[in-house]
């Protein structure tokens, strides 16, 4: 980074001192990370933003300086002036970047003192969330949250840089607009001019950015907050940033493959190289395979289907699933697997809905299972040859309805699997439009009710697919977006689909609707969330 100051306060970053540098004479400020006091010499290791660098005070050299520097105390705010020296050999620390260098201090301002904080700023040690967001000015000094924070305005800023590049035009959106149901509680804004009604906060931009490409800007990018009334979660808090993208006269290929140029520029940010184009899968392979639409491949079982192996079973666990229009599916995993852990295993799939879980074990003298007596010799022989289980291996399978038995599996499998190191991206593409709602009896648009829709629009609304794709980084969604609804007929059969009569869809979305009569182009976009993007960037496991 280049110097840009010079004043009575410092001439450089502390954290970028360098052995190139050595034999200048450098003002730097910041807080007393640690000190050390040999009897002769005091070392402190001086923190700013940038970094940490060790300050040397010679009682010889800098008398008054060593002696005043005898009551310096952890975050003591200090401004410190002298030489820049390649340090002795035998006490290069290769942990840290300035770790060839120290500065001889030749003098040296206590710029504020401070008491001792409610947690140590320079150990490692987990400090409880409460008393971290508390002191959350004290949380921000410590070295993980300061380089998140700095790789976070990385990705930000490479993310503009590529768009800007890309033609895409920058625009803000609203922040106070009116509530629409988009699937998760809106936060209210009293209306003094107004008593009685209410602005929203925006759960997204959705529908600005469309109307935005209706007006004929075709190409939108955004920053932007975004609010939503839920329960905080590791990757979850009721605001956030996404990155918000729209554009016009495109398909599905055209806004995955802009996302697929941008990637390997943001982990780059991170140190990670992508090995390669980035994977399309549908979501009903990703469901057969992973029973997850949110796969992390780098655990690498598979579940597979058996449905032929045991399509003439007299097992009734099994022919009753298949009989009823259900599905027999199991996975196999290594590792270790005494009775308890197979007892825990279905305690976990009944709590996930499956009615039981058969489990068993190969052994070199066949499979050693509670129900191996209810099956022939060829069922077994195909259930080990078709799960690629070898010896010493778990087998699971599971038999119910289709959605149960890839609930259930999807989460066995991240239960026994061990993921790889390393990154894996992954499009997964053709979702279904909606979701059936047991309890209320209708449906619900899977991802949003303004997704284009794909097939027979006469035929029931199950049928449909959408036009929808999601991004997914090592199991986590980063991002999903879709083509967009252009033509009014359309999005009325849609929000017909889900319920809604005439007048509620005009009364709801009646300005959508107007709006697409004046000649809408086709258009599609995505957002990204920039939290989760950062914390997968930098290996964290909360966005907090």
């Amino acid at each position: 980074m280049t110097d840009t100051f010079n004043n009575r306060f410092r001439s450089a970053w502390a954290g970028e001192a360098r052995r190139e540098r050595a034999g200048q004479e450098l003002r730097v400020a910041g807080w007393v990370h640690r000190r050390r006091d040999h009897g002769g010499l005091i070392f402190i290791d001086l923190r700013d933003r940038e970094g940490i660098l060790q300050l040397v005070f010679h009682p010889e050299q800098a008398t008054g300086a060593h002696e005043a520097a005898k009551s310096l105390r952890g975050e003591d705010v200090i401004s410190v002036f002298g030489k820049l020296v390649e340090r002795e050999e035998g006490t290069v620390n290769p942990d840290l970047p300035t770790g060839e260098v120290e500065l001889e201090v030749a003098s040296f301002d206590l710029l504020a003192d401070a008491q001792t904080p409610p947690f140590q700023i320079d150990e490692d040690e987990p400090v409880g969330e409460e008393l971290r967001l508390r002191y959350r000015y004290l949380d921000l000094r410590k070295a993980g949250m300061a380089e998140a924070i700095v790789l976070r305005h990385r990705v930000v800023s490479t993310i503009r840089r590529y768009f800007e590049a890309a033609g895409f035009l920058e625009v803000e959106t609203p922040m106070l607009t009116r509530s629409t149901p988009e699937g998760a509680r809106d936060y209210l804004v009293p209306n003094r001019r107004q008593p009685g009604t209410w602005y929203a906060l925006p759960q997204s931009p959705q529908l600005f950015k469309q109307l935005l490409m209706m007006g004929g800007l075709e190409r939108y990018f955004q920053i932007v907050r975004c609010f939503r009334d839920e329960d905080f979660r590791a990757d979850r808090q009721p605001e956030f940033t996404q990155l918000d993208v729209e554009m016009s006269f495109v398909e599905e290929d055209d806004v995955m493959s802009l996302c697929d140029a941008l990637m390997p520029e943001v982990l780059a940010l991170g140190g990670i190289e992508l090995g390669g184009p980035i994977e399309r899968i549908p979501y009903d392979e990703a469901l057969l395979r992973y029973g997850t639409d949110r796969p992390d491949r780098r655990i690498g079982i598979e579940i597979t289907d058996l449905g032929e192996v045991f399509a003439a079973s007299e097992f009734k666990v099994f022919s009753g699933a298949l009989s009823d229009g259900g599905v027999v599916r199991g996975l196999s995993a290594s590792g270790d697997f005494p009775r308890s852990r197979f007892d825990a295993l279905t305690e976990k799939a009944q709590s996930l809905g499956a009615k039981g879980l058969v489990w068993g074990k190969v052994e070199s003298d066949g499979w050693r299972s509670p129900v191996a007596k209810f099956l022939s010799e060829g069922e077994i022989a195909g259930l080990i040859e078709a799960t690629g289980a070898g010896v010493g291996d778990a087998i699971l399978v599971v038999a119910d309805k289709p959605a149960t038995a890839a609930r259930v599996l999807g989460e066995l499998r991240l239960d026994v699997g061990v993921p790889r190191e390393g990154h894996d991206l992954l499009w997964v593409t053709d979702f279904p439009m909606f979701d059936f709602n047991e309890d209320e009896r209708r449906y619900d648009a899977l991802h949003h009710p303004f997704t284009a829709p794909s097939g027979d629009l006469d035929a029931d609304p199950g049928t449909w697919r959408s036009r929808a794709y999601d991004l997914v980084w090592n199991g986590t969604e980063l991002g999903g977006g879709s083509i967009r609804i252009n033509t009014p007929e359309v999005q009325s059969k849609v929000f017909a689909a889900l319920g809604m009569s005439d007048e509620q869809a005009r009364e709801q979305f009646g300005f959508l609707l107007e709006a697409l009569t004046y000649g809408a182009p086709p258009h599609g976009g995505i957002a990204f969330g920039i939290d989760r993007m950062v914390a997968l960037l930098g290996g964290r496991t909360s966005i907090r």
